[in-house]
C-alpha cells in the first residue's frame, strides 16, 4: 500500500512540474507566470480542485509517444472565485509550447460541458503556441470542437479569455467567441497570421506586438476588452468583473450590503457648462451617481466617444452606457455603436440592469463612415436595445439629437423610465444648424443676417432646445435635478427590479451583423 501511494504522491508531483524546472525557469525569465502559479492567483486559496492531471497524448508519429508530460499542455478544472464555484482551463506554455493535441482539447471541452451543465462561469488563460502539428487534422478537429461549446455557452455562462501570452491562428477563435477577452501588455499577443507570413504575402514588416499586441487590440482592434500592465493584475481584472455578473442567465447579480443615507449629489450640479459646445467628461457624471470607486469600465482605450461599463448602485450590480462628450463630442460612429451594443446585448443576456447617460449630437458624417457601414452598425445599437428585456433607465444631460436621440434607448424603443436634466435639448438637429434651414428666407433677406441669424437660431432654442416638448409628449418622464439623480435611479431601479418582459416567440433574430 505505501508503494502504490507514492506512485501517487510522484505523479502528482510530476504533472505539477509540467515541462520540468528548467522551462519553469525560462518562462520566469520572460516575466510570465506558471498555468499553476496563474490558477493559484485567480481562484480563492485552497479551493482549485484539479480535473485531468494524469491526461498524456496519444500521438505516436514523429517520435511523439517518447515525450509525455502529464496534463498535456493543460491545467483544467474549478474551484471558487470571490466564493462562487469558476471553472477555469490554464494552458502550459511549458509543455510543447502549450501547443493544443487531442487531448489537450478534451480536457478543455470536459470542463467547458462542467461549467455549462452546472451554470457556473469559465474562465480560459490562453498561452499557447497554436495547433500541436505532429498531430495534423486531429488537433484542428480540437478547435472546433471548443469552438462549438463556447457558442453553446454563449448567454447562458459568462465565459472569459485572458490571453497571457501567444495566441495565433484557429487559437483565436475560442477567445474571439467567448464575452470578454483581457490582454497582458508587453507579453501577450493575437493575430490570424503571425508577422512572417505578413511579411511573405504583403511585404509589411511588423513585430508581434504591433501586429497583435495588448495596446493595438485594446485601442485600435477593439478586440481586447481589457488590458493590464502585468499578468497579477490581469487576473486581479478578472476576478473583479466577475463580481458584477451572475453565475448564469437564469440569475441575477449578486449585489453588496448598502446602508444608505443621504443619496443627493451636489457634485452634479456644476458639471454641465454654460457652453452648450463646451466639452466635459462624461465619467465625472458616471462617478458622481455610482457607489464610490464601483465603476469598471470596459473598452476604455477604444472607441472613446462612448463609455461602457460596470458599476453598483446601492450595492446592485448595473451596467452602463453613455456617450463621451470629451472625445468626438460624444458622437455616435461605426466603433462606438459596435462597442456599446455587444455590452448591452451583454448585460441583457445575464439580467443586468441598464444605466443609460445620454449626450449625443448624432451620428459622424463622412465618406469614412458611410463607406464602412454607419447605416448597419447604428442599427447594432438599435436592435441591441430594442431587443434587451432587462431594466432601462436613460438619463439625458445635454444633446439629444436626430436619430441618435432615438437609439440611445429612447422611450420609443422600451426604455423603462427616461429622465433629463434642465440643461437637456432633445430636437432633431442644433438650433444653429436648423434656424439656418427653417428661416433660410428671412436669414437672406435681412439686412443684418447675422443678427437675424442668431434671433431665429434662439427662437428655435427656446422652443426646442430643452426637455419640456419633449416631457409634455411623456417621451420623458421627468425632468430631474443633477442632485436628484442618484436618489431618482436607485427608487427606480429598486422598483423595476421584478420587471417582466418577454419579446415575441422565435429561433432568434436577425441582428444586422
Amino acid at each position: 500500500m505505501d508503494s502504490r501511494r507514492q506512485i501517487l504522491i510522484q505523479k502528482r508531483e510530476e504533472a505539477s512540474l509540467g515541462g520540468g524546472q528548467t522551462r519553469i525557469d525560462a518562462q520566469h525569465k520572460k516575466g510570465k507566470l506558471t498555468a499553476r502559479e496563474r490558477i493559484a492567483l485567480l481562484m480563492d486559496e485552497g479551493t482549485f480542485c484539479e480535473v485531468g492531471a494524469f491526461v498524456t497524448h496519444r500521438s505516436t508519429d514523429f517520435g511523439m509517444e517518447k515525450q509525455q508530460f502529464l496534463g498535456d499542455g493543460v491545467v483544467t478544472g474549478y474551484g471558487k472565485v470571490n466564493g462562487r464555484t469558476t471553472y477555469v482551463f490554464s494552458q502550459d506554455f511549458t509543455v510543447f509550447g502549450g501547443s493544443l493535441s487531442e487531448t489537450h482539447a478534451e480536457k478543455i471541452c470536459k470542463i467547458m460541458d462542467m461549467a455549462l451543465a452546472n451554470g457556473a462561469p469559465i474562465i480560459g488563460l490562453n498561452d499557447s503556441g497554436g495547433a500541436r502539428i505532429q498531430e495534423g487534422v486531429v488537433s484542428l478537429g480540437g478547435y472546433a470542437d471548443i469552438f462549438y461549446r463556447n457558442v453553446q455557452s454563449s448567454g447562458v455562462i459568462p465565459q472569459l479569455s485572458a490571453i497571457m501570452g501567444p495566441c495565433a491562428g484557429g487559437a483565436v477563435y475560442s477567445p474571439a467567441l467567448t464575452d470578454f477577452i483581457f490582454m497582458v501588455e508587453n507579453s501577450s499577443y493575437m493575430f490570424v497570421t503571425g508577422p512572417n507570413v505578413v511579411k511573405t504575402v504583403t511585404n509589411e514588416d511588423v513585430s508581434s506586438e504591433d501586429l497583435g499586441g495588448a495596446s493595438v487590440h485594446g485601442s485600435k482592434s477593439g478586440v481586447a476588452h481589457i488590458t493590464a500592465a502585468n499578468e497579477v493584475v490581469c487576473i486581479q481584472n478578472l476576478r473583479k468583473l466577475l463580481s458584477y455578473v451572475p453565475q448564469n442567465c437564469e440569475e441575477k447579480p449578486t449585489p453588496l450590503p448598502y446602508h444608505g443615507g443621504n443619496e443627493s449629489r451636489e457634485v452634479l450640479i456644476d458639471i454641465i457648462p454654460e457652453n452648450p459646445n463646451q466639452p466635459y467628461d462624461m465619467k465625472e457624471v458616471i462617478q458622481g451617481i455610482v457607489d464610490a470607486d464601483s465603476f469598471f469600465e470596459v473598452h476604455a482605450s477604444y472607441a472613446e466617444n462612448i463609455v461602457v461599463g460596470f458599476a453598483r448602485l446601492a450595492g446592485k450590480s448595473i451596467g452602463i452606457v453613455a456617450n463621451q462628450p470629451a472625445f468626438l463630442a460624444g458622437v455616435l460612429d461605426v466603433h462606438s455603436s459596435q462597442k456599446a451594443a455587444r455590452f448591452v446585448r451583454f448585460c441583457d443576456a445575464f439580467n443586468i440592469p441598464l444605466l443609460v447617460l445620454e449626450d449625443v449630437p448624432g451620428f459622424l458624417p463622412g465618406t469614412d463612415q458611410e463607406w464602412n457601414a454607419i447605416i448597419t452598425n447604428g442599427a447594432k445599437l438599435l436592435y441591441a436595445f430594442s431587443e434587451a428585456t432587462v431594466p432601462r433607465i436613460t438619463v439625458i444631460t445635454r444633446k439629444a439629437y436626430g436619430g441618435a436621440y432615438d437609439v440611445m434607448n429612447s422611450k420609443h424603443i422600451g426604455a423603462d423610465l427616461n429622465f433629463a436634466w434642465p440643461t437637456a435639448e432633445i430636437a432633431v438637429m442644433g438650433a444653429k444648424g436648423a434656424a439656418e434651414i427653417i428661416f433660410k428666407r428671412e436669414i437672406d433677406s435681412s439686412t443684418d443676417r447675422e443678427g437675424a441669424w442668431k434671433e431665429k437660431e434662439k427662437e428655435y432654442g427656446d422652443l426646442f432646445a430643452n426637455p419640456y416638448r419633449a416631457a409634455a409628449r411623456g417621451f420623458v418622464d421627468e425632468v430631474i435635478l443633477p442632485e436628484e439623480t442618484r436618489t431618482r435611479l436607485i427608487q427606480s431601479f429598486d422598483m423595476l427590479q421584478n420587471k417582466v418582459k418577454n419579446n415575441p416567440k422565435k429561433k432568434h433574430g436577425n441582428i444586422p451583423l
